[in-house]
């Protein structure tokens, strides 16, 4: 059993959108290729588009608990409570989770979760359009650092009109509230603070999709594992900042280049925090295998990390698996160049 260490002193990437273009694109390779994962600041992204999406998220976690009981189980969309996925795993958190897919409707569910369901779904549509765009530029910067010749190869897979994003809005109350501290006034900060004791909220894992694009409040929490046993805190500073992920189906569409990083949310005994997390995924039928310039060449012939699958395909082993477990690598890696088969449960797919 590898033993874990937390280290503070490790300093995370930021990168300023607005520097020269040749900058900021070196940044961001090395950023994925060394953590997986970045922070971004003056990225465009509107005031009023993070303000409103933030005002509805905690005017709905506000409500009693049998309240936001009605816009759920989220099956696959709603409201969930401490359940993370179908298999068991568990953590000390609430969330709503929305499909962010613009030529969808959302109006159904905002029923559910708002008494005002029009000033919801514009919160989200408006919030989930400037995000989309955010994570399409990332990935357009990627590629031209990868030196893909067709750039929007990877933000195509985001925009296309059935891609399968989702918006989940996490809420972690502070733990020590009451023995059942989801069920009751989970919402309200103590009236003082005498620890500052903290435990998983989220326990670890990667996000399969392409790429994950999170804002949070100023409370601590998030911390990346860039290395196993090793865990290094991200600071909620500066709370202008959206943190970037690179996913498992990012990593195969770079040929492993990019890492798809583990990462985890702990909770604290002092402070409620609440994160709006996009994650950008392609379409069901999207075939997700990286571009011929960034194949390693053999002496014979090129050599793929990865064997090409759907999307539906990956999520469908992601879902069959708990939280944590490593899926990108135990299920789709080649076990050579001449293989071009990987079989899942006995099955060749």
């Amino acid at each position: 059993m590898v033993s874990e260490k937390i280290q503070e002193n490790i300093k995370l990437p930021i990168i300023d959108l607005s520097l020269e273009k040749s900058q900021i694109i070196k940044l961001i390779v090395k950023a994925s290729e060394e953590f997986g994962f970045f922070k971004v600041i003056n990225h465009g992204v509107d005031t009023n588009v993070i303000k409103k999406m933030e005002d509805e998220s905690y005017k709905f976690f506000s409500k009693p608990f049998s309240q936001k009981q009605c816009a759920g189980p989220a099956n696959p969309y709603g409201y969930g409570c401490k359940n993370i996925g179908l298999n068991g795993d568990n953590g000390e958190v609430e969330y709503l989770l929305l499909h962010a897919n613009p030529n969808l409707s959302i109006s159904q569910i905002s029923k559910n979760i708002s008494s005002d369901p029009l000033m919801f779904s514009c919160a989200v549509n408006g919030y989930v359009e400037s995000v989309r765009e955010l994570a399409c530029t990332i990935l357009e910067l990627m590629a031209q650092g990868l030196r893909v010749q067709q750039t929007s190869v990877y933000s195509n897979l985001l925009m296309d009109l059935h891609c399968d994003s989702l918006l989940r809005i996490n809420h972690y109350p502070p733990f020590n509230l009451t023995p059942h501290l989801l069920h009751h006034d989970c919402d309200k900060s103590p009236n003082s603070c005498n620890s500052t004791v903290s435990k998983i909220g989220f326990g670890e894992h990667t996000d399969p999709q392409i790429l994950t694009i999170l804002r949070s409040n100023d409370a601590p929490g998030l911390q990346i594992s860039p290395q196993k046993g090793l865990w290094v805190p991200v600071s909620p500073h500066p709370n202008t900042a959206f943190s970037v992920f690179v996913g498992d189906t990012l990593q195969a569409l770079t040929n492993g280049r990019f890492k798809s990083v583990r990462h985890r949310a702990m909770v604290n005994s002092c402070k409620t925090r609440m994160s709006m997390v996009y994650f950008g995924a392609p379409s069901p039928h999207a075939r997700i295998c990286c571009p011929l310039e960034l194949v390693t060449t053999t002496p014979h012939k090129p050599y793929h990390l990865y064997r090409s699958f759907t999307w539906a395909e990956y999520k469908k082993a992601t879902y069959s698996m708990r939280l944590g477990d490593t899926r990108l690598d135990q299920f789709f890696r080649l076990q050579s160049e001449n293989d071009e088969t990987i079989t899942i449960n006995n099955q060749t797919s």
